[in-house]
Order: C-alpha cells, then sequence, then structure tokens
C-alpha cells in the first residue's frame, strides 16, 4: 500500500511538474541554440514552432523567416557519443536543403575533450552552409568530417545524429513545407 501511493504520488508531481520542466529545457537548453543557428530571422523561432507526428514520435520544428519568408527550420536529434546520449540541433534552409548551423544542446562527455562538441565552434561550423548528406562520417570511418582531436567517438556521435537528421527532414518534408507555408 505504502508503495503504491508512493509511486502514485512521484506520478502526479511528475506529471504537474512535466510543463515547467519542458519551458526549462526550451528556454535554456534549446533556445540558445536555436538563437545561434537562425540568427538574422525577423521572427522569434521559439515563439514559432511546430510539431510533426513522425510514427509515434513527436518531433519539434523551429521556424525561421529570412527576408520575409518562412524557410528555415530547426529541430534537434540524438546520437550517442563517448558518456551517452548526444542532443545535435540542426537548422536547414529549406529552399536550399542545406545546413544553416549545427549546435550540441545536450551531453555527457568528458569535460575538456568529447565535450568540446558543443564549445568549439570550428568543429560544429564544418557542416555549415553544406547540402544535406545520405550519411556523415568521420574522416578515420572513410567519411568528411573532421573529428575532435581524443574525441573522435563525440564525434561520430554527432555525425550519426545529423545523418539522422537528413533522414527525418527528408522523410517529413511535405509536411514541413505545408506547416511553413501556413506560417507565412
Amino acid at each position: 500500500v505504502l508503495s503504491a501511493f508512493s509511486g502514485g504520488l512521484l506520478a502526479a508531481i511528475r506529471n504537474s511538474t512535466q510543463e515547467k520542466i519542458d519551458y526549462q529545457k526550451l528556454k535554456f537548453v534549446q533556445g540558445p541554440a536555436i538563437r545561434e543557428i537562425l540568427d538574422g530571422s525577423s521572427n522569434d523561432p521559439i515563439v514559432d514552432r511546430f510539431n510533426i507526428d513522425d510514427n509515434g514520435v513527436e518531433r519539434r520544428f523551429f521556424i525561421g523567416k529570412f527576408d520575409g519568408e518562412a524557410n528555415a527550420v530547426a529541430f534537434e536529434t540524438f546520437g550517442t557519443g563517448f558518456g551517452g546520449e548526444l542532443g545535435v540541433m540542426i537548422g536547414i534552409n529549406t529552399n536550399e536543403d542545406q545546413i544553416i548551423g549545427v549546435r550540441v544542446t545536450t551531453h555527457s562527455e568528458t569535460p575538456g575533450v568529447g565535450a568540446r562538441a558543443k564549445t568549439d565552434l570550428g568543429f560544429v561550423s564544418q557542416f555549415d552552409e553544406q547540402k544535406l548528406a545520405e550519411s556523415y562520417k568521420v574522416k578515420p570511418d572513410n567519411g568528411q568530417v573532421d573529428a575532435l582531436s581524443g574525441a573522435t567517438v563525440t564525434s561520430r556521435g554527432v555525425s550519426a545524429a545529423l545523418s539522422d537528421a537528413g533522414d527525418i527532414y527528408r522523410r517529413l518534408k511535405p509536411q514541413i513545407e505545408e506547416k511553413l507555408k501556413s506560417a507565412k
């Protein structure tokens, strides 16, 4: 009885605080990455957003308006690094199917080594203005991505997240374009 009561109480607390947790994550974790990627947009991409159901997975897209047109989206995907899951935010110009920017949002990587994926803009900027590729691989794996020195596993995780982002974008592009038309 005590275990059932405790479990029910914990579930109720979690449900009542979930909205606040989501807001904090959006404001302090995803928000800075989104604002950096969609820098120069005439709208607030944190406010202008939409969700698309992707086979049972709810994906959140943030809209960037440039030159008066809603022609960019940013969304988060995940890869696996040395320390666990890596959150990677990617911005895409929907007219060109081109990467606007990439930022690491969350990680559990080793400080000073894999953690540099979040702070080393030289690493993530290598993807800027690149067409979406079918897959991304680090150079030691015969790919095109310059890995962070000493953090090849982290670099592989970011590359895998970007490959996944490309798959998601290509699969959901018709729905994304429809949502962007209504956002104009």
